[in-house]
């Protein structure tokens, strides 16, 4: 069992972009050994996102046209946006937009658990400062579905954390230099 001072994230994997115009998609893929059913709850409830996720949630994401407030967590100055949640296929895919950026997650059930996977479209310069800190909480949030929560970590509290190190890893693995 590991602590949160304990935590340590691993190397940089799982992930790739796609380019559409001016239009940029980050895509990470992680393997859970949970449920897409346990895998959901934890993307869609408050209590649960409130663990893990890089926004707090005023409301369940679990249904279709629920307008929602996302407060940023960890940001240098308070970000509210209000999401409205554009597909909830329970437990397969959850799509909102947070911030002007949409947001893709795809559950799909493996002999092992879930293949969870993030679609989310962000400004170019961002691509590897967002795949670091989605790691990060990926590694966080099967803490929590593995009864071993170790707390979030986003903001200023991932760079004591390997957040620097994605973030260059990252970078590299996507062909970028790596933004300051």
């Amino acid at each position: 069992m590991i602590d949160h001072e304990q935590y340590t994230p691993g190397p940089a994997s799982g992930a790739q972009v796609r380019k559409d115009g001016d239009k940029w998609t980050l895509i990470l893929v992680r393997e859970l050994r949970h449920s897409p059913e346990k895998v959901w709850q934890a993307l869609t409830d408050p209590a649960h996102l409130r663990e893990w996720a890089p926004f707090e949630a005023d409301g369940s994401l679990s249904t279709v046209g629920t307008t929602v407030k996302l407060t940023a967590v960890g940001a240098p100055t308070p970000q509210v946006s209000e999401t409205r949640v554009i597909r909830a296929d329970a437990p397969r895919v959850l799509e909102y937009n947070w911030g002007g950026n949409d947001i893709r997650w795809e559950l799909e059930a493996t002999g092992l658990g879930t293949r969870l996977t993030l679609w989310h479209n962000i400004g170019s310069r961002f691509i590897s400062m967002g795949a670091a800190g989605w790691h990060i909480c990926f590694d966080v949030l099967d803490h929590l579905l593995s009864g071993t929560p170790i707390g979030r970590i986003v903001g200023g509290e991932a760079m004591k954390f390997g957040w620097r190190r994605l973030n260059s890893e990252y970078a590299r693995q996507f062909g970028i230099n790596v933004p300051n």
